[in-house]
Order: C-alpha cells, then structure tokens, then sequence
C-alpha cells in the first residue's frame, strides 16, 4: 500500500515526458486598473510586491477581456470560452455548470486544488478539494464565507481573510501533489472600504487628475453620452464618498440625487462591524463629513468633480494597498518554503475598471481602460526575468496556458491560446492579429449599450447596437486615449473597409453572430428593443451549444 501511494505521488508530480509539473497559483484581483500598478508606470500608488512578478517574470501590455464585467470574465477564465458559448453573458445570466473548467482538468491531471476569495457565481466550483468563497460580491468588513461545512463568518479585513486562509491551505495540502490555487480578492471592488489604518492613511493623500478627467466626451457616440458612470452625476454620497446621511439632510439647497431611503452605509456600517472597528473608521469618517459640510455649497460642478475623484481615489487606491501587502505576504511564503523556483505565479484583474478618465468610474465599455487588464507572469525555473510582451492576449487563454504548463490535455473547444511559448520566450509571437469582444448587460446598471468590438494593435472597431446602430473606430497609434472617433474620416474609409471585413471574419471564427445577438435580447425580456431586432431564430441556442 505505501509502494501504490508513492507510485501514484510520483506519476502525478511529473508529465508524460517525466518532466516535474509546476505549482500554480492564479492571483485575480476585482476591478483592479492596470493604471494602479506601478509596473505599468502609474503615478498613482506604488505596488511593489505585485510588482516582483513583472521583474521575475513577463508584463503583458497588451492584455485585455472578452466582456468587462465581473462573472462573465470569470467564466471566460474557468472555461477559456467566450461569454456567447459558455451562456455566463451578464452577472444575472446562468452559469451553465455541466461544462468543463480548467480546476477540473488539473484536478483529474494529478494535481491538488483549491480556491480561496471571490467566486461570484454559484457557491460549489467544480474540480476543487476545498473552497472559502465570499459569496455574491461579498464584504470587505468581517466577510461571510461559503465552505464544504456550510457558510461562516470571519471577523477581520476580507483582504487579510483571505490572505490567512490560503497560506493556511498551502501549510496543509498534500506535500505529494503539484498544487494549484485560486487566491481570488475581492478588493477594489466598489463600494470601497480600506482597512482602518489605511483608510486614515490615504485620507491625508492628493493623487494627480487624469487629463482626461473633465472630457465632456463628445468626441464619442451616443453610448458614451448616455451612459451612467459619471463621477459627478452618478457616484453616490453616501455608498461611494463616505457622507452621512445625516450631513446631507441638513445641508440646505443640495438636491439628493438618489433617495433619503438610500443614503445609508450598506452592508458595513449598517449590521456588520463591531464596536472596536467602528472606533477605529470614525475618525476619518468624521473629517470627510466635515469637509463635505463645509466646502461642498460653495464647489463649481468642475470642483466637486475633483472633489469625488481624490474622494473615489482615497480609498480605492487605500484598498489596493493592502491588496499588495498581501500579495507580498503570499510571495514571501514562497520564498522561505523553497517553491518559488518551480511555481507559475499568475497576476490579473477580472476587468479593466475607470479612474477618472473620462470623468468616469466603472469599466463595461471596450475602450481602453476598461478592456486592458494588468498581466503578469512569473515562472522562475522557465521564465526569464524582466520580460515585456506586446502580444494581443486575452483571459481567454488563461485557461489554455495552465493546462499546458502543467502538462494536460487542453480540449479542442478552448478558444484561447496557450501563452507558454511567448513566458518562455517572450519576443515570439503569438500569430493573432486580432482580439474580440462583446459587452451584453443593457439595459441595467450604468446603461452601457451591448456592442462587439475588435482591436488590432493599431486600431479600434466598435458596433454599439440594440436601441442604437452606431460604428466608433480608434487609431490607437494617434489618439491612445480613444478620444476622436474617426468612422466618418475619409482618409480612414480604407482602413474601415479592411476592419470591417476582418471583424466579420472575426465573428464568425469565434462563432458569434447577429442571430445570437438577438437570441440574447430575447432571453432578457426587453420589451425595448426594437422590433426588427426581436426575430430570434429558434435553432440558435442549439447552435450556441454546439
């Protein structure tokens, strides 16, 4: 029996070629920018520890999502699908979980799994040994969490939380066995609660305005004019800048935009905080009250723009302090227990997200900063350090890499590409000219309209469609910011003609289609949509699932 148990250890430590497989630890933060990590140069906050991965291993620069928002992107990962074939195409659409996902396949290659943090969907993830996952969007304040034993609570910084757990895991999983871990954060997502200390510390700090802080946006169509993600019109008070509720009722010739019934704190100050941890966030909640009361009567609509930008930046930048002290603590953990040499470390956020831009917050949209994600890699036994790729990458193909780092089988109908080469090479190529996306969540939360888009690394081709039928297209090289939309140029109309035929093209090999956009309206319900596009064909969802 002992002979069997090592027999099984060694063949599930090595790979048909009898090569030891790695460790793998995928890092996913939520709503993390790439614009607020200082490997890719942000004036903002510096990140060191997650910077370590950049100079052990490889930045990606051109890494983006398939549809920027949180359970679709993280169905895009576990099943390296896009939003259209694995159903997951908005936070209320079901998952469907007879399909096959990447923990899974590892699972069945030999290795031990296990996830910790932000799921968002479903509360059992297959092909994992043991699991604590926040469930929904979870808390940042003494968090619930779902478990194999049911759900608990645990008193502490959700962050910390689940920073402890994890390196609890890896004390105690089987020694035997390659690994691969989920450690999942659920910071910075909104609304943004720091940490005591570091909500008092970054208080007290000034952060720089983007330039494109006070765009009024017109250089853009009809989505960008309608959608609701202002930080002046539709940031709240209360949920977002921390204002009592109490300091906005008293305050004459203010109109509330949302309420008196939803001025309130949510979740953490409401029911879930103790006595000692509310002690410890009243100081500073009292002086953001204070200043509220005392300057903002007097603030021009420009003023009180930079008022809820350094507000919003306060603490959300406070949040991804603590985010990169613990992904310094994970690092440090492998460092002294001897597995950093062989152990695929992966760092990511679910979505790009806004910081002003725009006078924005929020991502959804395909331009920029809400497609691009921050990406880093480090694999020290495979990967040289201090590498810079520019290939059009996508979470599509983190499903595809994992499995072929460890040596598994990557199915036939993964659509993502391994990126194994390019970690341990980073100048090959990666041969894609072209990355897809498709944002579905309209009408809802911030109103951003369903559009398909493709990038290039020079350009940009949007279709924003449904209650509108508008084309956007970008040259990145000249206008990076996405500023000037130049469909009508005619010194484009050949570019537009080589970008629109390619995007077709594009469609049909990931196998999305006009059919399946209308199939997806009809399954919401919306009696908004105009008639000509509520003609679904009935076959489509049996294509869909073929």
């Amino acid at each position: 029996m002992v002979l069997l148990g090592w027999n099984t250890a060694i063949a599930a430590a090595v790979d048909d070629q009898g090569r030891e497989k790695p460790n793998i630890i995928f890092i996913m933060s939520d709503d993390h920018a790439y614009q607020a990590v200082s490997a890719y140069g942000s004036e903002l906050i510096e990140t060191p520890h997650i910077d370590r991965l950049a100079k052990e291993g490889v930045r990606f620069d051109n890494a983006s999502v398939t549809n920027s928002i949180c359970a679709p992107s993280r169905a895009t990962i576990l099943t390296g699908k896009h939003s259209h074939l694995n159903g997951k195409i908005d936070n209320s659409a079901p998952f469907d979980d007879s399909q096959m996902t990447f923990p899974q396949l590892l699972k069945k290659a030999g290795y031990a799994t296990a996830m910790f943090g932000k799921l968002h969907f479903g509360n059992d993830p297959k092909g994992v040994d043991e699991f604590m996952i926040l469930p929904g969007q979870g808390d940042y304040i003494n968090p619930d969490f779902i478990t194999q034993n049911g759900t608990v609570r645990k008193e502490g910084y959700v962050t910390d939380i689940i920073t402890d757990e994890t390196l609890k895991w890896l004390d105690n999983r089987d020694q035997d066995k390659p690994f691969f871990l989920a450690y999942l954060h659920k910071a910075p997502h909104r609304p943004w609660w720091p940490r005591a200390d570091k909500f008092a510390k970054f208080y007290n700090k000034e952060f720089p305005y983007p330039d494109t802080l006070l765009s009024d946006n017109s250089g853009r169509g009809t989505a960008a004019q309608t959608a609701e993600m202002s930080l002046l019109r539709d940031m709240r008070y209360s949920h977002d800048s921390k204002i009592f509720p109490e300091t906005y009722a008293a305050m004459e010739s203010v109109e509330p935009p949302i309420p008196p019934s939803s001025w309130g704190f949510e979740e953490p100050f409401n029911r879930r905080v103790t006595p000692e941890q509310r002690a410890a966030y009243m100081p500073t909640l009292r002086k953001i009250n204070e200043d509220f009361r005392q300057n903002w009567p007097r603030m021009s609509d420009e003023q009180k723009v930079r008022w809820k930008y350094q507000r919003y930046m306060q603490d959300y930048l406070g949040t991804i302090s603590s985010l990169d002290d613990n992904v310094g603590r994970l690092l440090e953990y492998l460092d002294e227990s001897g597995l950093s040499d062989n152990t695929l470390v992966i760092y990511t956020s679910d979505n790009g997200f806004y910081l002003g831009e725009n006078g924005w917050f929020d991502k959804r949209f395909a331009y920029r900063e809400s497609f691009h994600v921050p990406l880093l890699m480090r694999w020290p036994a495979k990967v040289p350090s201090g590498q810079v790729s520019d290939e059009l990458v996508q979470n599509l193909d983190f499903a595809p890499t994992i499995l072929n780092a460890a040596g598994a089988e990557v199915p036939g109908d993964m659509q993502g590409l391994s990126l194994l080469e390019i970690l341990q090479n980073p100048e090959s190529e990666l041969g894609r000219d072209a990355v897809y996306y498709h944002y579905y969540e309209y009408p809802a939360v911030h109103m951003v309209k369903r559009h398909y888009a493709m990038a290039t690394k020079d350009y940009k081709l949007i279709h924003f469609y449904h209650d509108v039928d508008e084309w956007e297209l970008y040259d990145l090289s000249k206008d990076p910011t996405e500023q000037h939309n130049v469909i009508d140029s005619p010194e484009y109309a050949g570019v537009l003609e080589a970008l629109r035929g390619r995007l077709e093209s594009l469609r049909k090999e990931v196998g999305d289609s006009a059919e399946l956009d209308r199939h997806f309206i009809e399954l919401t319900g919306d009696a908004d949509a105009p008639d000509w596009f509520r003609k679904v064909d009935d076959s489509v969802d049996a294509k869909r699932k073929r």
